[in-house]
């Protein structure tokens, strides 16, 4: 899955990014997946459940790449 999310604000959460982005199907199975280990953001593994994703970032893992553009 190749998704293109256009952020209104100035960050999103990690954790929030996954749920909308239906990579997850809830806010706790999103932190879990990322405590795994599961997600890269600019090519480097983030195991912070709520790191700040602002426009410009690639998040990415098995099967998703997810760019944060501007609206």
């Amino acid at each position: 899955m190749n998704e293109t999310f256009e952020l209104s604000g100035e960050y999103i959460a990690l954790c929030d990014l996954l749920k909308i982005c239906n990579v997850c199907d809830s806010g706790g199975a999103a932190k879990h997946f990322i405590a795994e280990g599961n997600v890269r953001v600019d090519g480097q593994v983030e195991l912070r459940k709520t790191c700040k994703i602002r426009v410009g970032q690639q998040v990415s893992g098995d099967g998703f790449t997810i760019r944060v553009a501007a609206p």
